[in-house]
């Protein structure tokens, strides 16, 4: 029981760290690019997947505990380490962001006015819209919105 317990708490480890320099590289790259406010700790919690956050968890912890050679654990860590910190290169963390967190050819309503363009950003109460028939971002209230 306790070397479960040991994997549980080794897995949430890493897969913190390596889930932090993700949403880093993606809040430094893409949302401070296009000028979103949205707080860290908003991105964090609201575009976390749980289903992959826990099967990384797990995955993690049982390589660290239960797997006795080092070098496929170093391997294996330093890889996903790497994979992980290129988001904090500008391109890449641009791409991670837009893969993410952006919708193409999105089509908006509200009483007024239909919008064409990108979502770059779909928050709590509001949407980030590049729209492409004005060339400008703008920024849309969910509650105005037609579904």
């Amino acid at each position: 029981m306790t070397k479960a317990f040991q994997a549980l708490l080794s897995g949430l480890f890493f897969t913190f760290i390596l889930d932090f320099f993700i949403f880093l590289g993606i809040k430094l790259h893409y949302i401070d690019a296009n000028a979103i406010e949205v707080y860290f700790n908003t991105l964090f919690a609201d575009h976390q997947s749980f289903f992959l956050f826990f099967g990384a968890t797990f995955l993690l912890g049982y390589l660290v505990v239960y797997i006795e050679s080092f070098m496929p654990k170093l391997i294996l860590l330093g890889a996903l380490f790497l994979v992980v910190l290129s988001t904090l290169i500008p391109p890449v963390g641009h791409s991670a962001g837009e893969l993410l967190l952006m919708q193409k050819d999105a089509t908006l309503k509200d009483k007024k006015h239909v919008y064409r363009g990108d979502i770059l950003y779909n928050g709590r109460k509001d949407i980030v819209f590049f729209d492409k028939e004005i060339n400008k971002k703008i920024i849309l209230k969910k509650e105005n919105l037609i579904q």
